[in-house]
């Protein structure tokens, strides 16, 4: 204690010398402090003051909170947006600009990274997917939606053979991550302007429940039975999670979803997308079914 005194009186303890504070604190040693933060938390340290703020763009501070493999996400990136202007980014801005959702495969998926633990979020618009039956119009539609990231959903009127398949091939940071499939019950329509759900063409799907299955190039295998429920409710069904232990090589992931049971059919049923989560993340955000 006695020390934390002298430091903020003059040289007679008089108290008529420089008083310190935050602003003294040298920019290196901030910076070193930040290293050991995740990204909002330095963020919040930055407005503190100019020291702080100093510290928060230093290039060594963002370039250990991105992904080993960010150069490789910055292509894929570059190559959808014919965009040049990656290289004259410092580290914070490419780890800002990574953040927001990055569409690839023209525009039918995006990845972003998720900004507490810098891991990779991906979704897979119905589009991007193989869908037995989706150019035949008594069976599927493609129909516009304000509830979708992609602004359209794949509808099923009426199905004996439903199958619905997919596939994405990525270099992921390490780690497990968990896939699901967004659905919903129903035709979601608006009246006066608030969203409602038309429950007509629902059908089928309390009598088998749907397979659901995840496979990689490793060899990791996944699958899961469900019954789909909930009508007039968007539910995030979770498929299977898989492994990856290597960011510098390319993973290719397998997924569908399928209830071929022909003694049957099936419909009213909205596909929205594929979601690619770290295990864990934002489950409390939303309903999911396992």
């Amino acid at each position: 204690m006695g020390a934390g005194v002298s430091s903020m009186v003059g040289p007679e303890g008089d108290g008529g010398g420089h008083q310190t504070g935050l602003g003294d604190i040298p920019e290196s040693c901030v910076a070193e402090v930040m290293l050991r933060l995740d990204p909002p938390e330095i963020c919040a340290l930055a407005r503190l003051g100019r020291v702080f703020r100093g510290a928060a763009e230093a290039d060594f501070v963002w370039e250990a909170k991105l992904p080993d493999n960010y150069r490789y996400m910055m292509k894929v990136s570059s190559e959808e947006r014919k965009d040049g202007s990656w290289d004259k980014m410092n580290k914070k801005e490419i780890f800002a600009k990574l953040c927001r959702p990055n569409p690839f495969d023209g525009g039918a998926k995006e990845f972003w990274l998720e900004k507490w633990k810098s891991q990779v979020c991906m979704s897979i618009s119905s589009k991007a997917l193989a869908i037995t039956g989706i150019d035949d119009r008594r069976y599927w539609n493609h129909i516009p939606s304000d509830e979708s990231r992609f602004h359209t959903v794949a509808y099923l009127q009426q199905i004996w053979w439903f199958e619905v398949d997919g596939d994405i091939e990525f270099q992921f940071p390490p780690g497990t991550y968990s896939l699901y499939f967004r659905l919903y019950l129903g035709r979601p329509t608006k009246r006066l302007g608030l969203r409602s759900c038309s429950p007509e063409h629902i059908h089928g799907w309390d009598i088998k429940p749907v397979r659901f299955h995840v496979s990689t190039s490793d060899g990791q295998q996944a699958v899961s039975k469900q019954f789909l429920r909930g009508a007039g409710t968007w539910i995030h069904y979770h498929a299977g999670d898989f492994t990856v232990q290597d960011s510098s090589s390319i993973t290719k992931v397998k997924f569908s979803m399928t209830q071929i049971d022909c003694t049957h059919t099936k419909g009213g049923l909205c596909v929205d997308c594929v979601y690619i989560y770290p295990k864990g993340f934002r489950k409390q955000l939303f309903p999911v079914h396992t």
